[in-house]
């Protein structure tokens, strides 16, 4: 029962990276626009999290840097693609291309760093519950912060003026720039915001996740982040709930392994993307579904003159 339990809380760990982070990049596309520089900001949002952490030790700075790293990559992306109107998905390419070259060069004093002691976490009493406690209630406060944004985030999208009108600036910005809507400083925000939230899951990552920098750490996850609001058909509920069933799937193969299960490793480590294919590929079965939930204008550029 105990291995059970480590499980969960394994899968809430991990789960909570690509939740953040696609919390934020569902932001960005609900405003119409895609960023695939999800990769590249984690990773500059890792080592400068890192690198702040151990210079300071201060957990909360290290949370700020990432966010202020991920945020500062997101504007220049966003002035490129919504002023310059340059192509979305090769600017963004390029983006995360860029965050892995500059990270892995920004790195290199880091590799062998550690940082200080970490804090542990527990909420009172409920930890002590037993199989439960372990496995829920032992979390970085990060874990139910998340939930809470994205519930907080279900709210402001459905239920409040401001994001009705984020919405319809994704729907079609046209109307929304009728109406006298600044859709270009709007756009700018929501990508602002999406990318101090890939930072927040940057940062998460090398300070709490694991804890440490590693060239290359964020091994895939600013794309399944990516596909996370595909298979959640841009629905906050069921981001947090397809991050953590893939967060469960990247835990299984430790769980399993250390079940003494035999599996030859590569398959257990291909687990998270294999499944990612295959969720993908059983969404775009029925392109009526995604058409009906995608935001009508997204990856599609806005002139405000035409």
């Amino acid at each position: 029962m105990e291995s059970y339990a480590l499980l969960i809380a394994a899968t809430l760990n991990a789960g909570t990276v690509l939740a953040i982070a696609s919390l934020g990049l569902l932001i960005n596309e609900k405003a119409g626009i895609v960023n695939l520089g999800a990769e590249g900001m984690m990773l500059c949002a890792a080592i400068a999290g890192f690198a702040t952490v151990v210079y300071t030790g201060s957990d909360v700075l290290g949370f700020a840097a990432g966010m202020a790293a991920g945020g500062v990559m997101a504007a220049v992306f966003g002035a490129l693609v919504i002023w310059l109107n340059t192509n979305q998905y090769a600017t963004g390419l390029a983006l995360s291309l860029f965050g892995a070259g500059f990270s892995a060069f920004a790195g290199i004093a880091y590799v062998q760093e550690k940082m200080p002691e970490r804090p542990t976490f527990a909420v009172p009493w409920l930890s002590d519950i037993p199989l439960v406690g372990p496995a829920l209630f032992r979390q970085h406060p990060l874990v139910y912060l998340t939930v809470a944004f994205a519930l907080g985030l279900i709210w402001f999208l459905y239920r409040t003026r401001a994001g009705l009108v984020l919405r319809s600036v994704g729907e079609s910005p046209e109307s929304a720039h009728a109406l006298g809507y600044p859709v270009r400083w709007i756009r700018l925000a929501a990508v602002v915001a999406g990318g101090a939230l890939c930072g927040l899951a940057g940062a998460y990552l090398s300070i709490i996740y694991t804890p440490l920098w590693v060239e290359g750490m964020v091994a895939g996850k600013g794309w399944i982040a990516l596909a996370l609001t595909t298979f959640a058909t841009w629905r906050p509920a069921r981001v947090l709930l397809g991050a953590y069933l893939f967060g469960g799937v990247s835990m299984l193969q430790f769980h399993l392994q250390g079940m003494g299960v035999e599996f030859p490793a590569q398959f257990l480590s291909m687990l998270p993307y294999l499944s990612t294919i295959v969720v993908l590929a059983l969404i775009s079965r029925n392109p009526r579904w995604i058409r009906i939930n995608m935001p009508a204008a997204i990856g599609k550029p806005f002139y405000p003159g035409a």
